[in-house]
C-alpha cells in the first residue's frame, strides 16, 4: 500500500510540475503586436447612389445637386467620386441659372468648401456662356466659384482665355486673374461714342 502511496504523490507531483511548466510557456509567450492596435476605419460610414441634394431659402431652390454617388465620412466630408451636378436657380427657385459640374467631387465640411476636377464646366444659360477648367472651388457661404488654373470661357461673341478666375456663383460676373490671348475692344466704348 505503501507503494500505491508513493506511486500517487510522484504522480500528483508530475502532474502540478507539468502544469507549471506549461503556464510559465504560455506566460512567457510573446503578445501579437498586430493583436495589440485596433484597426481604425478610415473609408466611408454611409454611401448613397444617385444623390440628389436641395438647398432653399424661404421655400425657393437655391442649389440642387445630383451625383450617382455620394460617400460621407465621420467628419462630415464628403465625396462625389464618380462626379458632381451644382445647379444654381433664380427667379423664384424656378429657372436655373448657372450649372457646375465635373468628373470628381469633394466637400471639405470644415471649410464648408466644394472641390471639384475633370473636365468642369460651368455654363449660364441666361447669358450664353461657358468656361472650362480642369479644376475649381465653390464657396457656398461666400457664393463665389473660383480657380488658379487655366480657363476657356466661351461667349456669344468670343472666347477669352487665361489662367486663374474668380466668378459669383451664377457665373454672370467674372474677372479673368491673368488674361490671354487676342481680345475684342468695342471702338464705341472707349472714346465715349453712342
Amino acid at each position: 500500500m505503501h507503494t500505491l502511496r508513493v506511486m500517487r504523490l510522484l504522480s500528483s507531483r508530475a502532474a502540478l510540475l507539468w502544469l507549471l511548466a506549461g503556464t510559465l510557456v504560455v506566460g512567457c509567450k510573446k503578445a501579437d503586436p498586430e493583436t495589440k492596435k485596433p484597426v481604425q476605419y478610415k473609408g466611408p460610414l454611409l454611401e448613397s447612389n444617385n444623390v440628389l441634394t436641395l438647398y432653399s431659402d424661404s421655400a425657393k431652390l437655391q442649389i440642387k445637386y445630383t451625383a450617382p454617388l455620394e460617400q460621407q465620412f465621420e467628419n462630415g466630408d464628403k465625396l462625389y467620386p464618380k462626379g458632381i451636378k451644382v445647379e444654381f436657380y433664380g427667379e423664384g427657385g424656378t429657372k436655373v441659372r448657372n450649372t457646375l459640374q465635373g468628373d470628381y467631387g469633394r466637400y471639405d465640411k470644415v471649410k464648408n468648401l466644394y472641390f471639384i476636377r475633370g473636365n468642369v464646366f460651368v455654363s449660364n444659360e441666361e447669358k450664353q456662356q461657358s468656361m472650362k477648367t480642369p479644376q475649381m472651388y465653390f464657396d457656398q457661404v461666400k457664393q463665389l466659384i473660383y480657380t488658379e488654373d487655366s480657363v476657356r470661357i466661351q461667349t456669344p461673341t468670343e472666347i477669352l482665355t487665361g489662367k486663374g478666375l474668380t466668378a459669383n456663383q451664377d457665373f454672370s460676373r467674372y474677372t479673368i486673374l491673368k488674361p490671354a490671348g487676342i481680345f475684342t475692344i468695342d471702338q464705341a466704348s472707349t472714346t465715349g461714342e453712342q
